[in-house]
């Protein structure tokens, strides 16, 4: 007799977003197979999971092809902090790229359906505000952030194009500033950077004046809005932008966390970084209007829970 639970590929499964929508999937009851290259992935985000049935953990990198047979895929792999994807910018247009073919290749001949974890960096430093995804971005093509920018511009070309020409069924979540526990220490991000500094007691480094904005995500919520986006039905494909529109100034992080820390680390100033967002405030009402979907997690809570994760872990 043949199973009827859902089998789902994650790439990217091992990452910091990626394990936790494996939880997700396999408390709805799917097989979920893992697939990582951890290159900034880590077996230590998984390791909890490896003893279920369900779950499957497989090292391999998607600029190559993979043949499974899943029902599903969620496609998360590419590094996505300026840390690490300008760290082999080459690697990185080719994961977003070349990573893109081979997995819509393989739900073109499994008849998958797909998803691509796109990014908020499509709107580069956007003229618009808040970005709304009929935005079509102002993203330099040849600056050092071009690497994520471009290839994840040019994978949502590929998904598109694959839907309309072989009708592959896809669906595109561009993804705002998400945090939270299992976020790596070392990867640049403003709120793991700003929480390790601050249990450190160093200085906490604020590029610019601190006046710019993020909006902060806390996984669990994020996670929440791909189970749903992937649950749709075949009309809604995206792209469906998923983030918090709760909008902070990076001083106001900055001085949030050392008081939640209870730090006595200073603010240190440095230079802007080259073609670093201004704004950053995602419209969430495609997400609330085909998702029923919205965040429900303060910043205040989930940053206590992400530095209690911190403290416990590497302190």
């Amino acid at each position: 007799m043949t199973s009827t639970t859902e089998r789902v590929l994650v790439t990217g499964g091992a990452g910091f977003i990626g394990s936790h929508l494996c939880e997700r999937l396999l408390a709805a009851g799917k097989e979920v197979l893992c697939v990582d290259n951890y290159f900034t992935g880590a077996r230590s985000n998984i390791a909890h999971l490896l003893e279920n049935p369900k779950f499957e953990a497989v090292r391999h990198d998607i600029t190559f092809p993979l043949y499974v047979e899943v029902d599903e895929i969620y496609n998360l792999a590419c590094p996505a902090s300026p840390v690490h994807y300008q760290f082999d910018p080459v690697q990185t247009t080719k994961t977003s790229v070349h990573g893109a073919i081979n997995m819509l290749g393989l739900a073109k001949r499994v008849k998958a359906t797909i998803l691509q974890a796109s990014t908020s960096e499509v709107y580069g430093d956007p003229f618009v505000h808040p970005q709304r995804e009929d935005y079509w971005g102002n993203v330099n093509p040849i600056g050092p952030r071009a690497c994520y920018d471009e290839g994840k511009r040019c994978a949502e070309t590929l998904f598109f194009d694959y839907n309309r020409q072989h009708k592959v069924p896809i669906k595109v979540a561009r993804i705002f500033n998400t945090y939270g526990p299992r976020m790596n220490p070392n990867d640049g991000r403003v709120v793991s950077n700003f929480i390790v500094q601050a249990l450190k007691g160093d200085p906490i480094t604020i590029y610019g004046d601190g006046s710019q904005t993020r909006s902060f995500c806390y996984v669990d919520d994020l996670v929440e809005g791909l189970h749903r986006l992937m649950e749709t039905d075949g009309t809604v494909t995206g792209p469906v932008n998923l983030g918090n529109p709760g909008e902070f100034t990076i001083l106001e992080l900055a001085e949030t966390v050392i008081r939640m820390t209870g730090s006595r680390s200073r603010i240190e100033r440095h230079p802007l970084p080259q073609d670093d967002p201004r704004q950053r405030k995602p419209d969430i009402a495609k997400a609330n209007a085909y998702l029923k979907w919205m965040p429900h997690v303060p910043l205040e809570e989930g940053l206590e829970r992400t530095i209690a994760y911190f403290a416990k872990t590497y302190f």
